[in-house]
């Protein structure tokens, strides 16, 4: 058995002047260089690298340990495929591949199948491409040979396991319907669940206090900071990742109705206030010696995610209050945060709104650690189904907006969907609507019989 392993290395390519920290795979004969290279010229983020590398790698160990005659590709990802659907042990809890894979969940398994397609036909276009030969510089491992035999048996198609054979139209269908995405039982798009706003306040006032302080006045032991954040994100719709990219000067003022006005910036193609810099990774990197947040990898305590929402021609988008009066609530907090609490950075400094107990950019972690604290402070248990994780606010802001009879374009454009479809959970109809016009229903003056 040849192990394949996942390591962090630093790269540059030969169309990059800078160098990049990359997941890469490393194997009995090397770093898989032309993965690198792949990765390196496509722009995406820390989880798209993260499952790339988890597909290549499951197929490289299947291919190794599955025993498949490598005459037949047809066989090989038929087999690849089944094993990601199915698992690879058997009914007597045995396994002859040695690989003991769990089922995958169809999305998740098809996930894994495109991003090895994307890889797999970004090699058939590369030059001096035979088939057999993947990196010019140097003679092709065995795994690498492997990788561009897949990529050679689909050079034609943009599907990796789709018509990978020669034969007749009738075989090649057969092959498809075999091995192509399995047919699905339909899936009704469930409510999600959203935070209780009954007990909203409650945690604005009861649960965000800053422990070591509690026994000292409102302001001193009020935690403004969770306060202003939570009510951006359950009263502007903002994901709990576009917190951490807010600088201080995206943050203005109203005075004509003293109202916060947010705006969320795209992290390395936004705008600085001044103009001076091409954009903000510019920005970051020659004033503070940084990167955009999402550049840096997901262990790393400052990263945070983009998921790339609907933004405009200035690469920003503004957040719209829902009720608008709570726009003057989020200034209150705010205020008091800057007055009373804001550690300004040190150093090099930064530009980012939220900082922590020592003046540093505020991370996720230990903001999801503060609002847990302050959700079990207030007697709740936190909980996807629930609502009470930091999404729960986001989907209480997109219920809000569907409950004040908004249609789906408007709730498009106010959460920054890039699509109306995303916002259908908001506006169906919930099992307890549903529940509930059944029982009104049935306590019309109408025969149930007839119904």
């Amino acid at each position: 058995m040849s192990a394949v392993i996942k390591v962090k290395v630093d790269y540059r390519s030969a169309t990059n002047v800078k160098t990049m920290r990359l997941p890469a795979l490393l194997t009995e004969r090397g770093i898989l260089i032309s993965l690198l290279q792949y990765q390196s010229e496509m722009r995406k983020s820390q989880s798209w690298h993260q499952m790339l590398i988890l597909a290549v790698r499951l197929l490289l160990n299947f291919v190794d340990q599955s025993c498949i005659p490598f005459t037949s590709p047809t066989t090989l990802l038929k087999a690849f495929r089944h094993a990601l659907d199915n698992g690879t042990i058997d009914e007597d809890l045995d396994d002859n591949t040695k690989l003991f894979w769990s089922p995958r969940s169809p999305n998740h398994a098809q996930n894994l199948i495109n991003l090895l397609t994307g890889y797999t036909n970004w090699l058939t276009r590369q030059p001096g491409h035979s088939g057999v030969v993947m990196n010019p510089i140097r003679e092709a491992t065995t795994l690498e040979e492997r990788l561009n035999w897949c990529a050679y048996h689909h050079r034609q198609d943009a599907k990796l396991l789709n018509h990978l054979t020669k034969d007749s139209a009738t075989n090649a269908n057969a092959f498809v319907r075999e091995v192509s995405r399995q047919q699905r039982s339909s899936v009704i798009v469930d409510e999600v669940k959203r935070f209780p706003e009954r007990h909203f306040h409650t945690l604005m006032d009861d649960g965000f206090i800053i422990a070591s302080r509690r026994r000292l006045g409102t302001r001193e032991r009020t935690d403004y900071k969770s306060q202003a954040m939570t009510i951006l994100m359950e009263y502007g719709g903002v994901r709990k990742s576009e917190l951490f990219h807010l600088y201080l000067d995206d943050i203005d003022i109203d005075y004509e109705r003293m109202e916060g006005v947010v705006t969320i910036h795209h992290p390395y193609e936004g705008k600085t206030r001044d103009g001076t810099y091409s954009d903000r990774r510019e920005y970051l990197l020659k004033k503070f010696r940084m990167k955009p947040r999402c550049d840096y990898s997901k262990s790393h305590s400052l990263h945070a995610g983009w998921k790339a929402p609907a933004i405009n021609t200035e690469k920003y988008f503004e957040i719209q209050f829902f009720p608008p009066s709570k726009a003057q609530e989020f200034l209150l907090a705010f205020r008091n945060y800057l007055l009373y609490q804001r550690v300004e950075p040190k150093g090099f400094g930064h530009p980012y709104a939220f900082t922590n107990s020592v003046g540093n950019p505020e991370t996720i972690k230990n903001f999801q650690r503060l609002h847990r604290a302050a959700i079990e402070r207030i007697g709740l248990k936190r909980g996807k189904y629930s609502g009470t994780t930091e999404h729960g606010h986001r989907h209480s802001y997109g219920y809000r907006l569907a409950a004040a009879g908004f249609g789906a374009v408007e709730i498009q454009k106010a959460m920054h969907h890039k699509s109306p479809d995303s916002c259908q959970v908001y506006i169906q109809t919930t099992n307890s609507e549903l529940r509930s016009k059944m029982r009104d229903v049935e306590s019309l003056p109408v025969k149930m019989s007839k119904i």
